[in-house]
């Protein structure tokens, strides 16, 4: 099922909605993130230009040796690359084009790749819907325990999915986006980030988190456009943040792993409600 956000903006169409969020104009969505092509609209058969959010694969490479490919929102690639690395469990220095200059590609320079131990962690992510147990189990050998003493009124965690959704330009011109914002204990929106997968999205905040030296985000609150899965609070976990913020639902195991890595968790987030599922000491009524 759709969140409100996103049905709301297929309804009314994102720009008109924006607008409504955020009285000011837009700013307009980075040009490399969205495409225009002609389409027919139902009922009356007009046709005219719609603009979509552009997917490509992204290669991320490792001292030269592809590891994984995923399909994403061009844009703040380095990023992306270092959060996958580090939300992955690896240990990333840097990341930058490759030497040969390919395109859809960022090469990472990381301490004691292991590509068998790589391999191993994807299998066991990939099977957690068949054995939940065995992917958490991989997340606690990755990931301490989250015993972040931070905690934030109840009123800001209210406010970040508007919050979130006033930055979201490429959402504004398409509808078709994912994001995650980075905030501060003080309510700051230090960072947000769109992408076509909500993996991504939270992927290139970690990695942007990196490069300014704020991990672990112990002292912060990641808030996500969506629905709260297993990975995106696997990721965190790995992030070390305690607190997530979501505009939809957590799934069973996303409330599992949250329990058992001492994270809480927030979801259906609007119209100045919440519904915390773990660890609700964070919130302050």
């Amino acid at each position: 099922m759709l969140d409100s956000i996103e049905l709301e903006a297929e309804r009314r169409g994102a720009e008109t909605y924006a607008c409504a969020v955020n009285s000011e104009i837009p700013v307009p969505a980075p040009p490399y993130s969205t495409t225009r092509v002609r389409a027919r609209r139902l009922p009356g058969g007009d046709e005219g230009d719609e603009v979509l959010a552009v997917e490509e694969p992204l290669e991320i490479r490792i001292g030269g040796e592809p590891v994984a490919v995923t399909m994403r929102t061009p844009g703040h690639d380095e990023e992306l690359a270092l959060g996958f690395c580090l939300t992955e469990g690896m240990t990333p220095l840097a990341a930058r084009v490759p030497d040969d200059l390919a395109a859809n590609t960022v090469d990472v320079e990381a301490t004691g790749f292991d590509p068998e131990r790589l391999r191993r962690h994807f299998y066991t992510s990939s099977s957690c819907g068949v054995c939940g147990k065995g992917a958490i189990e991989a997340v606690r050998v990755d990931a301490p325990r989250v015993e972040s003493e931070l905690q934030v009124p109840e009123a800001l965690v209210a406010s970040l999915p508007d919050r979130l959704l006033e930055a979201q330009r490429a959402f504004a011109a398409t509808g078709g986006l994912h994001a995650t914002g980075l905030i501060s204990r003080e309510g700051e929106v230090l960072c947000v980030r769109e992408d076509v997968g909500r993996h991504n999205a939270l992927d290139k905040v970690v990695g942007w988190a990196f490069l300014e030296g704020l991990l672990p985000l112990a002292e912060h609150v990641l808030c996500v456009s969506g629905r709260l899965s297993f990975e995106l609070v696997q990721k965190a976990s790995v992030a070390g943040c305690p607190i997530m913020v979501a505009v939809g639902a957590p799934s069973s195991l996303a409330v599992e792993l949250a329990r058992d890595r001492g994270i809480t968790l927030c979801g259906f987030v609007r119209d100045g409600r919440a519904t915390v599922y773990t660890e609700p000491w964070r919130i302050l009524s």
